[in-house]
């Protein structure tokens, strides 16, 4: 039997998307891709969700700069109503993909890009989707600064494990690895909890971490 769906439950959820955009672009923090003009940023989240990671971060370490990316600003808007409630003055949110980042900055200018739980298009079909494809992974290393590094978190071990591949062999350099994070005694700021992250570590599984230079130029 197929599934019944309430058509009155699918309006009131169509508005309530509308009203997150409505949201997202009448925020002074929230900005289109094409907006943004290559402000000067430190750190990067690629794929921020609702953003609330990078807003925390942003409270932590207030000497930075933080920009939240993510394709869907009716997520975005949450993080930057959080961070206007808190008087964040050093983080934005730019609704963007992930290879439009030569958009968003200026080239070897970001400190930090961090992935956190990206979709693993488990596909093979797809792998040139993944963000840490050979694809991206080129990307990163032209806006990350000389010293500058990626940060990548995920609990799924198969996708972890073939983002190490793709890293070691086109050159990254691994400088910190943990099969479980939030066991090890890696800084704390690492850590900070993404809103599925917390149900997955609830659920028994275990979140992968890793830091990475970019290649050294030859």
């Amino acid at each position: 039997m197929a599934e019944y769906i309430d058509p009155h439950q699918f309006i009131i959820s169509r508005k309530r998307k509308k009203y997150r955009f409505a949201k997202f672009q009448n925020s002074p923090l929230c900005f289109e891709h094409d907006e943004w003009q290559r402000k000067a940023v430190d750190c990067i989240e690629l794929g921020a969700g609702n953003g609330l990671f990078t807003v925390e971060q942003a409270t932590r370490r207030p000497e930075l700069t933080y920009l939240a990316v993510d394709v869907k600003g009716d997520r975005l808007q949450h993080g930057a109503y959080v961070a206007m409630e808190q008087g964040a003055t050093n983080v934005s949110f730019v609704r963007a993909r992930g290879d439009q980042l030569t958009d968003l900055v200026k080239p070897h200018s970001l400190s930090e890009l961090w992935l956190t739980f990206p979709d693993p298009y488990p596909k093979k079909r797809s792998a040139g989707r993944r963000l840490t494809a050979p694809f991206f992974l080129a990307i990163y290393q032209s806006v990350l600064a000389g010293d500058g590094a990626l940060y990548f978190k995920h609990d799924n071990r198969e996708f972890f494990i073939w983002s190490l591949e793709q890293l070691v062999a086109n050159g990254w350099r691994i400088v910190e690895l943990s099969f479980d994070l939030h066991d090890s005694i890696l800084p704390d700021h690492y850590k900070i909890l993404t809103k599925y992250e917390t149900k997955w570590l609830a659920e028994g599984l275990v979140t992968h971490f890793v830091k990475a230079l970019p290649p050294l130029a030859s």
